[in-house]
């Protein structure tokens, strides 16, 4: 099972949500979770978990975002990896059927709108006790250090048809993993 949770109030990620119990001490679900809040986003070199992005000097920064962290205490890196990537599947289904038109491409674990437009970021890391995702969607695209698209800004969502949209991203990705588990339980050994 993995519960879900909307935070309502705006927060800022500056990547301390990346860590091992994070959604418990904030949110109160002990357990395999997602949860989802908006704020700015804002992660240091010193804080960054991609090594690639750290490496290259990337700044990773949004003045608002729509944020999702998953936490897993039953799977392994590769199985977070590929968690991450349906997640971002899901988020592309889902906007692509809101958005009636606009076209939202995936490539690996990131969403592009209009091609060349980030939408997002994404990232997936173990720690001693779980695996952790984030996912970020820029709601404003304004000052971002690539070019990038906004689902206010660039898409015409409004603040209600976003935290929509999250709710709903987040139940589908509970979903997902539920049935992914009970298909494990239901085969017999050959």
């Amino acid at each position: 099972m993995m519960k879900t949770h909307l935070i309502e109030e705006t927060m800022p990620y500056n990547g301390d949500a990346l860590s091992p119990h994070w959604i418990y001490k904030n949110v109160g679900i002990l357990g395999n979770a997602v949860v989802s809040f908006r704020g700015a986003c804002d992660v240091s070199l010193e804080r960054m978990v991609d090594l690639e992005d750290v490496l290259n000097s990337d700044n990773i920064y949004s003045q608002d975002m729509q944020h999702f962290i998953v936490e897993l205490f039953d799977a392994s890196l590769k199985e977070g990896v590929l968690l991450q990537r349906l997640f971002s599947s899901i988020l592309q289904h889902r906007l692509n059927d809101l958005l009636e038109g606009h076209v939202i491409e995936r490539r690996g674990d990131d969403l592009f709108f209009q091609q060349t437009k980030k939408l997002s970021v994404s990232i997936c890391t173990k720690s001693v006790t779980s695996v952790l995702i984030h996912v970020g969607l820029n709601v404003d695209s304004a000052n971002a250090p690539v070019e990038a698209a906004g689902l206010a800004s660039d898409l015409g969502l409004g603040s209600s048809q976003i935290q929509q949209f999250a709710s709903h991203a987040m139940r589908s990705l509970s979903d997902e993993w539920k049935d992914i588990r009970q298909a494990c339980c239901k085969v017999r050994a050959v």
